[in-house]
């Protein structure tokens, strides 16, 4: 039985540090794979020797070449271009849409049997069209945001409160970006609700602070946007399926009718394994929630009708 095959689409920073993430956690073997010549090549070669520093046995090479993917289980799709100050996520819709669409068929035609994880942004328009494009089953794609966005806001509250982000869970519903619905009461510090350890303004100021948790790297950054936290998000998710943890994360997944929701991509909390998303968890909404939910859903259900066909 060999170590499981993880394929890390774009060598940018993002899936450069997930490719770090995947070696410190030993999960597989790695390729990381990108358009341009040698990025790939040199950051596996440099990620590898580190690991006798780092005591990890798994493979990490670069390539250009969608043969080195084959048979992948789990291919991770962080290619595209990133934001700069002042851009939305949505505007990167049509360029990455593109890329995003060219980089599925390629997989596909090397690693049928995959579970595929998207971060390219906009997120839920970007795991539409892997979706359309691949045509797999719902269970084997997915898109990685709510991980990401749940960790920011678990460590706002954490700073908030001066306690260990270990003891603190958070719950972030909806698309990835300024319509995200984070949950506060759903939200928890060893299991006490943050609304009764905080005042609604101190929790309101968290929750926009989470919201624009990108854009606020984006603009001390200038150049490039968020890689380490996005780089560990999608290995906790990689690794939840590699190892069928069952964890109960939140994710894009594809609704079919929880939460009154048909044919969207939506973050919501979804059990990962090696079934990939092995069940969506529906939670009980109170109407403001519900209504903020359906206004998000509604966001993605825009983006997606000016996605190329």
């Amino acid at each position: 039985m060999g170590r499981p095959k993880i394929t890390i689409v774009g060598a940018g920073n993002v899936g450069a540090t997930a490719a770090h993430w995947a070696a410190a956690k030993e999960i597989g073997d790695i390729v990381l794979i990108d358009i341009i010549e040698g990025v790939p090549q040199g950051k596996a070669l440099d990620l590898y020797e580190s690991a006798p520093v780092e005591g990890f046995d798994c493979r990490v090479v670069g390539t250009n070449d969608y043969r080195d993917t084959a048979g992948s289980d789990i291919v991770v799709v962080t290619a595209g271009i990133a934001r700069k100050p002042g851009m939305s996520r949505d505007d990167l819709i049509a360029t990455n849409a593109k890329i995003v669409g060219g980089v599925t068929d390629e997989v596909m035609k090397h690693s049928p049997k995959c579970i595929l994880i998207i971060v390219s942004n906009p997120l839920d328009a970007m795991v539409t069209m892997a979706h359309r494009r691949s045509r797999l089953p719902q269970n084997r794609i997915v898109g990685m945001a709510g991980v990401l966005d749940s960790a920011r806001f678990r460590t706002f509250i954490a700073m908030e409160l001066d306690v260990s982000v270990e003891d603190v869970q958070a719950c972030v519903l909806g698309g990835h970006g300024d319509t995200m619905v984070p949950l506060p009461r759903y939200s928890t510090v060893a299991g006490i609700p943050i609304t009764a350890l905080m005042k609604p303004g101190r929790i309101e100021a968290l929750v926009r602070r989470t919201r624009d948790g990108g854009a606020e790297i984006v603009n001390y950054l200038k150049t490039g946007s968020a890689f380490y936290a996005p780089g560990a998000s999608v290995i906790q998710m990689v690794e939840a399926i590699v190892k069928d943890k069952k964890r109960v994360l939140p994710c894009a997944a594809l609704l079919q009718g929880e939460y009154g929701e048909r044919d969207v991509f939506m973050g919501v909390p979804v059990k990962l394994g090696a079934g990939g998303v092995e069940k969506v968890i529906e939670l009980d909404l109170s109407p403001d929630e519900k209504a903020a939910f359906k206004k998000s859903a509604d966001h993605v259900r825009s983006l997606v009708k000016v996605l190329p066909a």
